[in-house]
């Protein structure tokens, strides 16, 4: 009995131990597994969707980086002037282009397009669709357009991404800057001669101008196109030590945010390009060449000067027919006698004068910052040349040239070169003339402003010397009475620092306006006496002065 329960209770005993071991293992293999596929299912999710994201991105950044490509090859660096002012800004636009073989309603097209731009020739967008090649509808639209036609969802409206060069100073700087083509080249100006370093260069481009001065200058200078009627006008003004060039204005301009192709002749860049005969400004070469080939001194003597001389059975006559005929060579400068001028060159000679001419830069076309830049006209040597050419009659420069020219009389001979850009590096100066021919034509045209022929523009404070050039143009080779007045000035001239050179072409005399003389007699002379470089040029030259003088006194001139 005890041996049959006890067997039965073992049995019992291992009977429910072995069921519920067997159930208990059960229980924990199937949470187990069901645990771990939940897991592998969950990460292979993950992993999946992050395999999407890549791949998304991935061809974001490739969309991206074709964009980018797109634009770097259309990029150009900005523009500023020597205080950063900009210039010339470079921002990105939206062209839209029409692809005539994906319109699908063109009637409903073109009367969307009519809503949306009302003022374009729809005749023409006709004809251009019926061509059946893609043509560009509208450059740099505005966002609020953008967006009304990207609600159209027309296919054949095609968006491309490009660049557009913004001007901020509109007219100021366009004969300097220049222009560029739809497919980002240069046309003109710096834009041209400066392409491919726009293009590369990381850095804005600094030039030397001052867009302050620039402004003022040019504003005369419209002024006094209208009070003489001038066909035209030209104005630079420079560092006579460094050659950096602070304004440099010629008008008529135009607004290079148009884009407007130029044919007009008269918009030639005057300061650069033009090529006139200046007149009696080329004296001051005639003074200074005899100067410093020790031939003269300022006080030198010259006796019995006739009226006129005969050259080649042509007369050279004086403009003022009361001059004295005893002249110091001081004198025929002051006076601006042309025998006196004749007489010195004659002492000069032929191969003297021509070398010193190309030495200051007169005669060969210059090597400057932009392509616009015109050519001297050959010159023919002999007797009879060098007697005109002596008081600046049949010979020809730019403007540019006859600056740089003063700037190396005046600097006590060092040879420069005008520029636009700025430059770190400071090279040694080459001297090419004497020092002392600097500092003996500097008293001569300080004393033209107090006694001469350039008295309006003897600005209080600023010491400034210079000569004026009144010549005659030629057309369909005879000359005409047709004027280019010239006054080349040079500042302060106890420690020159500035030349600066304003022309008009072809100007009036003006019966109303009012001279206001710098004597400090209060005397007022209403009327244009003459139609020469005294009563045009220098007028506008000193009212130039009294509008930047202390812009440059205040920024520039260096202190003694």
């Amino acid at each position: 009995m005890n041996n049959k329960i006890d067997r039965f209770e073992i049995e019992d005993i291992r009977y429910n131990f072995s069921y519920n071991k067997k159930r208990s293992e059960i229980k924990i293999d199937f949470n187990r597994v069901a645990f771990i596929f939940f897991i592998l299912i969950l990460i292979s999710i993950i992993f999946s969707i992050h395999l999407l994201h890549l791949g998304s991105r991935q061809s974001k950044v490739i969309e991206k980086n074709k964009n980018d490509l797109l634009i770097s090859e259309l990029y150009r660096a900005d523009i500023v002037d020597r205080n950063n002012n900009f210039l010339v800004k470079t921002v990105r636009s939206i062209d839209i282009g029409i692809n005539p073989l994906e319109i699908i309603d063109e009637k409903k097209l073109l009367l969307n397009l009519k809503y949306i731009f009302p003022e374009k020739n729809y005749e023409e967008v006709k004809k251009r669709i019926d061509k059946n090649k893609f043509f560009n509808f509208e450059k740099k639209i505005s966002e609020e357009n953008y967006e009304q036609l990207m609600k159209l969802g027309d296919k054949s409206i095609k968006p491309r991404e490009s660049i557009t060069r913004l001007y901020p100073q509109k007219n100021l700087f366009s004969h300097i800057l220049g222009q560029i083509d739809d497919d980002n080249i240069g046309i003109s100006g710096l834009e041209k001669s400066f392409d491919e370093d726009l293009k590369n260069r990381l850095e804005p481009l600094k030039l030397t101008v001052d867009t302050d001065i620039q402004y003022l200058i040019r504003k005369e200078l419209e002024k006094y196109n209208e009070i003489f009627k001038a066909k035209g006008s030209a104005a630079i003004l420079m560092d006579i030590n460094s050659g950096d060039i602070l304004a440099f204005t010629s008008l008529p301009d135009f607004d290079l945010n148009k884009r407007k192709q130029i044919i007009d002749k008269n918009y030639i860049n005057r300061v650069s390009k033009g090529v006139y005969e200046f007149g009696s400004v080329f004296k001051t070469f005639t003074i200074a060449a005899a100067i410093d080939e020790k031939l003269i001194e300022p006080e030198t003597v010259f006796t019995d000067l006739p009226k006129t001389l005969m050259c080649a059975g042509f007369p050279i006559r004086e403009y003022d027919q009361k001059i004295s005929p005893n002249l110091t060579a001081e004198q025929i400068l002051i006076k601006s006698g042309n025998v006196g001028s004749v007489k010195i060159g004659q002492k000069i000679g032929v191969d003297n004068f021509k070398s010193f001419l190309s030495k200051i830069g007169i005669l060969e076309k210059i090597d400057f910052d932009i392509d616009e830049v015109g050519k001297p006209l050959e010159f023919n040597w002999g007797k009879c040349p060098l007697a005109t050419a002596s008081f600046g009659h049949g010979i020809t420069t730019t403007l540019i040239q006859l600056a740089k020219a003063y700037s190396i009389i005046a600097n006590g001979g060092y040879y420069i070169e005008p520029t636009l850009i700025q430059k770190n590096n400071k090279n040694k100066k080459k001297r090419i003339l004497d020092d002392e021919t600097s500092k003996k034509v500097l008293k001569i045209l300080r004393k033209i402003t107090e006694e001469g022929t350039a008295k309006q523009a003897n600005v209080s404070g600023y010491e400034i010397g210079g000569k004026t050039g009144t010549a005659n143009k030629i057309l369909n080779g005879k000359y005409v009475n047709k004027k280019v007045n010239t006054f080349v000035s040079v500042f302060p001239t106890s420690k020159p620092q500035f030349v600066m050179a304003v022309m008009f072409d072809e100007t009036a005399i003006n019966k109303d306006y009012v001279y206001h003389y710098r004597d400090g007699s209060g005397f007022k002379l209403k009327g244009t006496p003459r139609n020469t470089a005294g009563w045009t040029t220098v007028e506008a030259t000193g009212q130039i002065m009294d509008k930047i003088g202390p812009i440059l006194a205040t920024k520039y001139l260096e202190v003694n």
